[in-house]
């Protein structure tokens, strides 16, 4: 434990941050997961949906500093191709 009193103060906002930084990417791993699920159902609108939901998600994410913004982009395009590669051959 930490006997500086700067250090106890930074100790306790890095725990919150942590707490906030977790609820952030478990959100994101559902709206991934809800993309996923869209794509398996084969549902077109609410798959371009919830690909548009998820990359706000990641935009936001890493706007506030929860994700690297690489890796927020790495994760919207890996979306944005499963979505585009599996509707449109269930389509035809």
């Amino acid at each position: 434990m930490a006997n500086i009193k700067s250090q106890i103060k930074r100790n306790r906002q890095n725990a919150k941050r942590r707490e906030r930084n977790k609820a952030e990417r478990s959100a994101l791993k559902t709206a991934t997961k809800k993309v996923h699920a869209a794509i398996a159902e084969g549902d077109v609108e609410a798959a371009a949906s919830r690909v548009a939901e998820a990359s706000r998600a990641y935009d936001k994410a890493a706007s506030k500093g929860v994700l690297h913004k690489r890796t927020a982009a790495r994760h919207k395009s890996r979306l944005a191709k499963a979505a585009n590669h599996a509707l449109p051959a269930s389509e035809g």
